[in-house]
């Protein structure tokens, strides 16, 4: 890793600060990438699913790991950002496949990833032991680099659970999972889909890592959740969602009037 992309991680890791969220309005290609920074951004994010959708693939590590890493360089290669990259699982359940994996995004130029606890093609979501063990296994490859990669560890409890009313039950887990994640070498903890500033307090309160969450349209707003206590709010698939709502819309609307 080359000392700029050591600074880049070294500055992306100080954007995490509890109660003065870093907010990344997540992008999914290099020229996204260049709006997004140039609207005033201090760091990129890509999201899984706007990143496969740009391409043509549904989420879910549908889309080529090489077509990913070639989609992360152009990212990278296009503004002076640090990056991080939505990588799901990591391509694979084995720890020190999952870790060669992410290695090949480091050298495509990211400095941070988020890394979910959802079984990618199946069901439910990894022990927690499992998980643990591909953070330690990732955190290992990353140190042997001298990288200081930013382990966005996120559980999908949450997000599993459509029904908010059954989050409060979750909690109690999830702040465990966090734990097991902080002790493994995870950097963030990420609780997609828990929007409740109450049970946001909770997790924030209670964990060692800067917590990040998910802002879909109609949650609380950023001030919200920068009281709660979060360090990072993320923004998701929803950008991408609305902007290709809005070409639709100018497409239908030039095409109605030929």
């Amino acid at each position: 890793m080359t000392d700029t992309s050591k600074d880049k991680a070294k500055a992306f890791a100080a954007l995490h600060r509890k109660g003065d969220p870093v907010v990344l309005y997540n992008i999914w290609d290099a020229g996204s990438a260049k709006a997004v920074a140039e609207s005033g951004a201090k760091a990129l994010a890509t999201g899984s699913w706007s990143v496969a959708a740009a391409q043509g693939y549904p989420d879910g590590e549908a889309i080529p790991l090489e077509q990913l890493v070639t989609t992360v360089r152009q990212i990278a290669a296009a503004t002076d950002l640090p990056v991080s990259v939505d990588f799901e699982g990591a391509y694979s359940a084995e720890p020190e496949q999952a870790a060669t994996n992410v290695a090949r995004l480091i050298e495509a130029g990211a400095v941070g990833i988020n890394f979910e606890d959802q079984v990618i093609g199946g069901s439910g979501l990894h022990d927690v032991e499992a998980q643990a063990a591909r953070i330690r296994a990732i955190r290992a490859m990353a140190a042997a680099r001298g990288v200081d990669l930013f382990i966005n560890a996120r559980t999908d409890l949450f997000l599993k659970e459509p029904d908010a009313a059954k989050h409060a039950g979750l909690v109690d887990e999830a702040i465990a999972r966090g734990a097991a994640y902080a002790a493994a070498g995870a950097s963030g903890f990420f609780v997609p889909l828990l929007l409740d500033p109450a049970l946001v307090v909770k997790v924030t309160a209670a964990s060692s890592l800067p917590v990040n969450i998910l802002l879909k349209p109609g949650a609380p707003d950023v001030a919200t959740f920068a009281k709660a206590g979060v360090g990072r709010i993320s923004y998701g698939p929803f950008p991408y969602r609305a902007m290709i709502d809005w070409l639709k819309g100018q497409a239908g609307s030039a095409y109605a009037s030929a």
